[in-house]
């Protein structure tokens, strides 16, 4: 299909059509999938992005938008016969208001940067992936993220209070607002995490948080991967909410210590990072409770961050975790699952178990706190059936976590990588429903299509009579 009516919205250096241009877009994170789309645009204003999505429809043209292509679950992967388009240059905070505690950005801001606009005023934005250094808000609002942090904080849906979006009809609607008490069904909450099924995010309302007054950071080192997931269940049933626990296993060490020198402790099989965060009243009160839990946990070490330059260093270390493990191996797969955190120590052993049978090695990163895994399946795709067994042992792995009462992804999303596991965790009632819902959003399905459900046909277009949402006053037209 031509895509020559998009000159008519994009000047030729922002529409970008030849091979080595679109070389760059042919995959995201997670590069075992690609897909080369047939063109490019760049928008530089809302209005463009509107006129793009309105022309794809008008087109009945499959679009894929795009931030930083940090998705691990190929949830921003080009359609074959689409466009791609990328939103970097959408990247304004528009609006900061400290006494309101809100930042109304544009869908390319980069995560961290909306906690440096606030830190002046003694705020921050406390959803923290670990890609948070390129990733972008509008890409956290698809993909619902977490971080390291999501324990005490919640995912981007908790801070998130409006949002205003191109529908894949075309259509722009506002959600949501600046007030945290929202009145009526809460399709913001609806919107976030849709994988940009729904459409794209033009401008998103964020609640910003005062900054924590007191850190006290502990690092606990382990014989066993097993130990360390019991530690956290044990401070967990504890009654303690620290602001983050996260675990690294030995190879996960290797690979950070090598990349950024994090002075992790030789030897263990395992690494605990605790830590509790607030007023100094409460840190110094929870204290004494922290240290005795972990200290009858069976550390075979503990270190306590002296100051703040021995936190970031610890911190440094498992914020690089996934890409230093290059340096292990020339592939890896990334996976995201959920297990309940009393069954973390069972978990960690199983896919030991199943790493060891399967013949690859397991790197294992993970939000602790809310059993939320990154199992990293090591493997070379210069050997010939290597992606496959890593591919049949991720599939393994998310398996045990739906049998274990778990979910299919914390953070990451579903897109291509994991369709075809929504029948082992929704039965086909629910996954219709979920097909249904879409539907509403983009009832031809030219949003991100082929991402999240096992049938990657488009859903019937609606023939006649009022949108869904136009029906319930929630569609505006421009």
């Amino acid at each position: 299909m031509s895509v020559s009516r998009f000159a008519e919205i994009f000047p030729p250096d922002r529409l970008l059509c030849e091979p080595a241009h679109l070389s760059a877009y042919e995959s995201d994170g997670l590069t075992a999938f690609h897909s080369r789309p047939l063109a490019v645009v760049v928008p530089e204003t809302q209005a463009e992005v509107i006129a793009a999505v309105r022309l794809c429809r008008e087109l009945r043209m499959p679009f894929v938008a795009r931030g930083s292509g940090t998705s691990l679950s190929g949830g921003s992967l080009p359609v074959k016969g689409g466009i791609v388009i990328t939103l970097n240059r959408l990247n304004r905070i528009l609006r900061l208001d400290a006494a309101e505690r809100i930042a109304v950005v544009e869908p390319g801001v980069v995560n961290t940067a909306v906690t440096d606009a606030a830190r002046p005023f003694g705020l921050h934005y406390a959803p923290d992936p670990s890609s948070q250094t390129i990733c972008t808000i509008g890409g956290n609002v698809a993909f619902n993220s977490g971080g390291a942090h999501c324990l005490k904080y919640g995912m981007t849906s908790n801070h998130v209070l409006g949002l205003k979006a191109v529908l894949g009809t075309g259509e722009v609607v506002e959600f949501g607002g600046a007030s945290r008490e929202q009145a009526g069904p809460d399709w913001t909450g609806l919107f976030v995490g849709n994988e940009g099924l729904f459409g794209i995010a033009l401008e998103v309302t964020l609640q910003l948080l005062p900054r924590a007054e007191c850190f006290h950071t502990v690092l606990a080192g382990y014989r066993t991967l097993e130990a360390a997931g019991d530690a956290v269940a044990r401070v967990v049933s504890s009654g303690l909410l620290p602001g983050a626990m996260e675990i690294m296993d030995a190879l996960a060490m290797e690979a950070a210590e090598a990349a950024v020198h994090a002075g992790y402790p030789r030897g263990c099989e395992a690494v605990l990072i605790v830590e509790l965060e607030g007023p100094r009243e409460r840190v110094e009160a929870e204290r004494p409770a922290l240290d005795a839990l972990l200290a009858a946990s069976g550390p075979a070490e503990v270190r306590v961050a002296r100051d703040g330059a021995e936190r970031m260093a610890i911190w440094k270390g498992r914020k690089s975790a996934f890409s230093a493990v290059g340096r292990l191996s020339p592939d890896f797969i990334v996976q995201d699952g959920v297990v309940p955190r009393q069954r973390l120590g069972e978990a960690l052993r199983r896919i030991g178990e199943m790493g060891r049978a399967a013949g690859l090695r397991v790197a294992n990163v993970f939000h602790a706190g809310d059993g939320n895994l990154h199992p990293l399946i090591l493997y070379d795709g210069r050997v010939a059936g290597a992606l496959e067994r890593a591919e049949a042992l991720a599939g393994e792995i998310l398996r045990m976590c739906v049998a274990m009462g778990g979910s299919l992804t914390g953070e990451h999303g579903i897109g291509v990588e994991k369709r075809e596991f929504m029948p082992e965790m929704f039965s086909p009632p629910e996954i219709a429903m979920m097909e249904r819902l879409r539907a509403a959003f983009d009832p031809l399905g030219i949003s991100n299509p082929g991402k999240m459900f096992p049938c990657a046909e488009a859903p019937a277009l609606k023939q006649h009579g009022l949108h869904p949402l136009e029906e319930a006053g929630l569609l505006s037209r421009e």
